[in-house]
C-alpha cells in the first residue's frame, strides 16, 4: 500500500512538473524580437522564467518541454504603459480628459471627501495628496483584471493609486498568478501620478481649497516649495544636529522627494505646453499621459522640442450614447477629436517623438485589440503599434534591460499567437509570464481569450 502510495506521489509531481517546467523550448515558430530583425523561423529557449537563447539556429535542450509552434509567432509580452491593474476597485488611470478654458480635467474616479470636521483650510493640509502611496504595497494577487487582460497578451503593467492630485508611486508588475503580491512586482517606485482636479476638497465640493485649476496648480508648486525647503533642512540638520530643533517628519513631503519623476495629465495642445513649462519649472523629470490631441502638428512640435516622453491613452472619443431621436450638437471641434485622435500616435512617430501606448481601462481583449487596431488603420505600422507597446514603454520607464524585447537573460514573458497579434481573428495560443505557461481559456471574457494557468495539455506541446 505504501508503494502504491508513493508511486501516486511520484506520478502526481511530474504532473505538476509538466505544467510548470523549469526549461521550455519554443520551436520552429517565427519570431518578432522587436529589438532585432524578424527570425523566420527559429527557437526560444526559456529556463528558470528566463529567455537563455534565440535564434534560428538554437538546439533544443534534451531536458527541454518543446512547444512545436509551425505556423505560429512569438512576440515579446505586451506591456501596458500606465494601469490600475492589480489594485481591485481601482479606477482606470485617466486619459487626462478636457478642461474648460483649455484646463486639464480631473481623472475619472470618485472624489475622495473628507469629513466636516476635517475641512481643509489651506496647502499646509495636503489635501488630496497620498504620495506616500506605493501600488506594491496595494496590488492583490487575486484581481480578476489580471487573468482579463493576460487575454490580450499583456504580461506587464505599469499600476498606479490614481485618486487625487498627488495619488502615489506607481510599480511595475508582472501579470502572473501568484498567491503572494509581492512576486508580481518588478520595480517597486517609478513615479508619482498626478491629476489636476476640480471642485473643493474642503468637504461639501465648494469652498475648499483647492477650488480651481489654478489653485490646483498653485497646490502643487507649493507642495515643491516645501520639498525643497524640507530637504535643506533635514540635510542641515544632518550635517550638524547640535543646537538645532530637528525637522518635522512630513510624509506627504517625503513621497514627493522619493518619486523618479511625475506624471501629468494633457491632451490639448494648450495643455501640452502648459505642464511641459510646468514641468521644467519644477525641475522634475517628467511624463505626459492622455495626448488625445497630440495629432496637432503643434503638439507634435512641443514634444519633440522638449524630448518629452508621452503617453497616449488608447480610449479614443466615442460619441455619447443618445436617444434615437435626439439631434446630434457635437461642435465642430468635437466631431474633428473625434475623427482624429486616433491618427495621434502616427503623427507622433512621424515626429520622431518618444511615446507609447496605455489601455487606459481598456480591459476586454476585443476592446483592447479594437483600439490598437484603430490605430493602424489611421497611419500607425504595425512594427510601431508593436514597439509602443513592448520596447518603448521599457525605454521610458528604465527597464528595457528586462522586459520589452525577446533577448538572451530577459524575462521570459512572451506570447504564442497564430496570426499576427493585432489582426481580428488572430488567437492567442499562449502566454508566458516570468516563464510560466497559460492557456488562453476557449470562451474568453471579450473573444479573444483570458490566459488562465489549468491544467490541461494544449496542441503542440510534447
Amino acid at each position: 500500500m505504501n508503494k502504491l502510495l508513493f508511486a501516486s506521489f511520484l506520478l502526481s509531481g511530474a504532473f505538476a512538473f509538466a505544467e510548470v517546467p523549469s526549461t521550455v523550448a519554443i520551436h520552429n515558430a517565427k519570431i518578432v524580437p522587436v529589438s532585432g530583425p524578424v527570425i523566420a523561423k527559429g527557437t526560444v529557449v526559456i529556463r528558470n522564467g528566463l529567455i537563455e537563447a534565440v535564434g534560428d539556429n538554437v538546439p533544443v535542450p534534451p531536458e527541454a518541454w518543446v512547444v512545436d509552434a509551425e505556423g505560429m509567432t512569438v512576440y515579446p509580452g505586451l506591456i501596458d504603459a500606465l494601469s490600475t491593474v492589480g489594485i481591485p476597485g481601482a479606477a482606470p488611470a485617466a486619459g487626462a480628459g478636457r478642461g474648460g478654458r483649455g484646463g486639464v480635467a480631473a481623472p475619472a474616479v470618485p472624489v475622495v471627501e473628507t469629513a466636516p470636521v476635517q475641512r481643509s483650510w489651506g496647502p499646509e493640509d495636503r489635501p488630496q495628496t497620498t504620495s506616500w502611496l506605493l501600488a506594491a504595497d496595494e496590488i492583490q494577487a487575486n484581481d480578476r483584471r489580471i487573468e482579463t487582460v493576460r487575454g490580450s497578451g499583456i504580461t506587464t503593467a505599469v499600476t498606479f493609486p490614481t485618486r487625487g492630485i498627488f495619488a502615489g508611486q506607481g510599480s511595475i508588475i508582472d501579470l502572473a498568478s501568484s498567491e503572494k503580491a509581492a512576486e508580481l512586482v518588478l520595480v517597486p517606485a517609478v513615479g508619482q501620478y498626478i491629476a489636476l482636479g476640480r471642485g473643493g476638497f474642503g468637504g461639501g465640493g465648494g469652498g475648499g481649497f483647492p477650488s480651481s485649476l489654478m489653485g490646483v496648480i498653485s497646490y502643487i508648486r507649493q507642495i515643491y516649495l516645501d520639498a525643497d525647503h524640507y530637504k535643506l533642512v533635514k540635510e542641515a540638520y544632518a550635517r550638524d544636529p547640535r543646537g538645532m530643533q530637528r525637522p518635522e517628519y512630513d510624509r506627504a513631503l517625503e513621497g514627493v522627494i522619493a518619486s523618479k519623476r511625475i506624471l501629468l495629465p494633457a491632451n490639448r495642445v494648450v495643455e501640452i505646453d502648459r505642464m511641459l513649462r510646468f514641468a521644467a519649472e519644477l525641475r522634475q523629470p517628467m511624463i505626459l499621459y492622455g495626448a488625445r490631441d497630440a495629432y496637432e502638428p503643434a503638439a507634435a512640435n512641443l514634444l519633440k522640442k522638449s524630448n518629452a516622453s508621452v503617453l497616449v491613452s488608447l480610449r479614443w472619443p466615442a460619441p455619447p450614447a443618445r436617444p434615437p431621436d435626439q439631434e446630434d450638437t457635437d461642435t465642430l471641434r468635437i466631431l474633428e477629436e473625434r475623427d482624429k485622435a486616433p491618427t495621434a500616435p502616427a503623427v507622433l512617430q512621424q515626429a520622431g517623438v518618444k511615446y507609447a501606448l496605455y489601455s487606459d481601462g481598456l480591459d476586454a481583449p476585443r476592446e483592447f485589440q479594437r483600439a490598437v487596431k484603430k490605430a493602424i488603420d489611421n497611419g500607425l505600422s504595425r512594427e510601431d503599434a508593436l514597439r509602443a507597446l513592448t520596447l518603448s514603454p521599457a525605454e521610458i520607464y528604465g527597464v528595457a534591460d528586462r522586459v520589452g524585447s525577446i533577448e538572451k537573460g530577459k524575462i521570459a514573458n512572451l506570447v504564442l499567437t497564430k496570426g499576427d497579434i493585432f489582426d481580428d481573428h488572430t488567437t492567442i495560443v499562449m502566454v508566458f509570464v516570468d516563464g510560466k505557461k497559460y492557456t488562453p481559456a476557449e470562451t474568453a471574457p471579450g473573444g479573444r481569450g483570458a490566459a488562465t494557468d489549468e491544467p490541461g495539455n494544449p496542441g503542440g506541446i510534447q
